[in-house]
């Protein structure tokens, strides 16, 4: 079952810290989409159809555990790392006036792209996510624990080659199983958890595990005041990792902010409510101002 065909085109864009693959779709204003840990760009794969005949829509495999190519050896992969891959993409697609979209762990990405790399920055489209306080979220601190035994990491990989035990534990509360409404296909929960049974995709997000700390949204926080750029905070009514108050927080924090609430969602509100989420991305762009000419990708396998 191919999961990515309706995110376009994909190629391999070099970054400092190693070699991430990136789909496009459509053309127009660019909208630059950011997941969460232990996903991949599939997780827009029911949003960006909706959005390709108006906008340039841009998703990648960020290195965050669901990554088909391991990055370097000696790649910063700290969340301040991650964020400044994001924003070496964008420049080497060369693209202006985005509109960025985080989600999960990809949302506190955007918190870091935007108060740290602007430029190319129109406006910010924050969904349930990492901020504040809460990073990482109560239910996945158990992971960064883990991280602090790479043979635990050795073990759960070695577990996860076995079908049922996969099963049980992705859909378990401690897995994928409390990020939505609508139940994952088995096919896409193993294309979200199978990449990690490659010892340097292990390595790159235990690496990344062990650097999480809460002083990285915090210190992000300090700056959203000084962020001019519009910004839509679309939350989950329903979420059970990011709570209703830090959306209300994140109103009052940024200057220029919008709040919408998503009814009958959790998380990933992509997979829950698509058609909403994209219509509310579409009004909120629409106004981002002219688009300058930007690269196309190099479509190498």
């Amino acid at each position: 079952m191919d999961l990515v065909p309706s995110l376009g085109d994909s190629a391999m864009v070099d970054v400092t810290g190693g070699r991430i693959r990136v789909y496009e779709r459509g053309a127009g204003r660019p909208i630059v989409f950011v997941h969460g840990m232990l996903a991949n760009a599939a997780v827009w794969r029911k949003v960006v159809p909706l959005l390709a005949d108006e906008y340039r829509c841009i998703t990648a495999d960020w290195p965050f555990g669901s990554h088909s190519s391991p990055m370097n050896d000696d790649a910063d992969l700290t969340p301040t790392g991650l964020a400044d891959s994001v924003a070496e993409v964008i420049e080497r697609l060369d693209l202006h006036d985005v509109t960025l979209v985080g989600n999960d762990g990809g949302g506190m990405l955007t918190q870091l792209v935007i108060t740290s790399h602007p430029e190319r920055i129109a406006r910010v489209v924050l969904t349930p996510c990492d901020a504040y306080e809460n990073f990482p979220p109560k239910m996945f601190a158990y992971l960064c624990w883990l991280a602090k035994v790479p043979a635990a990491f050795e073990l759960l990989g070695t577990l996860i080659r076995i079908p049922l035990f996969r099963r049980l534990l992705v859909r378990s509360p401690i897995g994928y199983g409390g990020l939505s409404h609508r139940r994952i296909d088995d096919d896409l929960l193993d294309h979200y958890s199978t990449p990690v049974l490659d010892r340097g995709v292990r390595r790159d997000l235990v690496r990344f595990l062990q650097s999480v700390d809460s002083r990285y949204t915090l210190d992000a926080a300090r700056l959203f005041g000084e962020v001019s750029q519009p910004v839509l905070v679309a939350w989950a009514s329903d979420d059970r990792f990011f709570p209703l108050e830090h959306a209300e927080r994140l109103v009052e924090d940024f200057s220029d902010t919008r709040l919408s609430v998503v009814t009958g969602s959790r998380t990933w509100v992509s997979e829950d409510k698509p058609e909403e989420l994209a219509s509310l991305i579409a009004n909120f762009a629409s106004d981002a101002g002219h688009v300058q000419p930007t690269a196309t990708l190099d479509r190498t396998p």
